[in-house]
């Protein structure tokens, strides 16, 4: 899967929302100053090479969907920081945060019960 810049994230969020849309539609959603609308098809026309986006043609509308779930990217990519960047632990990626006071304790909390909930479900 091949990294994306910025700028195609931005549109892929946008993208992932709407599940299905036009160019026009992401413009739309953006914040302003907006892009211009070349911009913007010049990033669906990459999406689309690295193989992100499906495209339908209806008359003179091209509908666009995502050919990889936000999901599947997230894993991916953030396989890939815990790897490069905390020696492979995501015990040593929550530390991180927990020192640099990113995450609270209720949100700590909150992910050991989905550790303990999801170790539960697994051995049924």
């Amino acid at each position: 899967m091949e990294r994306l810049t910025p700028q195609e994230e931005a549109v892929m969020l946008h993208v992932w929302q709407l599940g299905e849309c036009a160019i026009k539609d992401v413009v739309d959603r953006m914040e302003e100053p907006k892009p211009p609308y070349t911009t913007v098809a010049s990033i669906f026309k990459n999406l689309e090479r690295k193989n992100y986006l499906t495209k339908k043609r209806y008359g003179n509308v091209k509908v666009f969907r995502p050919k990889v779930t936000e999901a599947v990217y997230k894993q991916h990519f953030l396989s890939g920081v815990v790897k490069s960047y905390f020696d492979n632990s995501y015990k040593e990626l929550v530390s991180f945060f927990a020192k640099e006071q990113k995450i609270t304790k209720d949100e700590l909390e909150e992910i050991i019960r989905l550790i303990e909930k999801n170790q539960g479900e697994s051995k049924t």
